[in-house]
């Protein structure tokens, strides 16, 4: 009887710990969905340091984010949507500055891939109404209608809808979210653009971004830019989020 009583215990105890181990397992697998990847992370730390003119400390990401995985061509793109939210002359001394990265890698014999290049525009109707489009699908909300600064000043509708949203955001070497990760921290390292910011991270949750990565994006610019900013994010976000609830 005692022998079967302990044969029983083993059996209730090998149990317990397969569901133990699952339960676990499970909870790592959330845990790792909920997160930004590496090569998210190196997107957060590459846009702010451009939109911010940190030079240095880019240099320094520009390197981490190949190391992470980011092609150069994934780089670049990121490089180019910045002159769009940050302007061209920080756009322009990123590029400056990925070039002599770049340079400095193959000199150590590192050769990045190169990755895939935008794949050509085959939709043939006129760039305003596909970049209205893509704005629908990013805000979730029909765009026909203008209003406030667009509507006050009608060629800012147009330059958004036909450049922001079709030349650029149309380009697939970058994914909805991956563009709005580096639109969000971008304007999270930026002073003085809380509206912006807040619109973007309703966006960044339309096209998948979850509340803890964009937690996580808070803390990425708290140590990558300053605690000021990545404090200002979470307020921000704070308030995204129960205008969702």
């Amino acid at each position: 009887m005692k022998r079967e009583i302990n044969k029983i215990n083993r059996i209730a105890i090998a149990v317990f710990t397969v569901i133990l181990s699952f339960n676990i397992n499970l909870v790592n697998a959330q845990n790792m969905d909920n997160s930004l990847s590496p090569k998210q992370q190196k997107i957060v730390t590459i846009a702010a340091n451009t939109a911010t003119g940190n030079l240095d400390i880019l240099k320094t990401e520009l390197n981490a984010g190949l190391d992470a995985g980011l092609t150069v061509n994934q780089i670049k793109e990121i490089l180019v949507q910045m002159y769009a939210y940050a302007g061209f002359p920080r756009s322009l001394q990123g590029i400056n500055t990925f070039m002599s990265v770049i340079e400095d890698r193959k000199t150590k014999g590192i050769n990045d891939p190169e990755g895939p290049e935008a794949s050509p525009i085959t939709d043939t109707r006129d760039k305003y109404t596909r970049g209205r489009e893509v704005l629908e699908k990013l805000t979730l909300t029909d765009q026909k209608n203008i209003s406030g600064a667009n509507a006050f000043a009608p060629a800012i509708d147009a330059y958004l809808k036909e450049h922001l949203f079709a030349d650029i955001f149309e380009r697939d070497v970058l994914t909805y979210l991956e563009r709005e990760l580096a639109t969000i921290s971008a304007l999270a390292a930026m002073t003085g653009v809380d509206p912006m910011l807040q619109s973007h991270l309703n966006i960044g949750m339309n096209v998948g971004l979850t509340e803890s990565q964009l937690r996580q994006m808070a803390s990425i610019i708290t140590s990558s830019i300053n605690k000021q900013q990545g404090d200002n994010v979470s307020l921000i976000l704070d308030k995204v989020v129960r205008g969702r609830c």
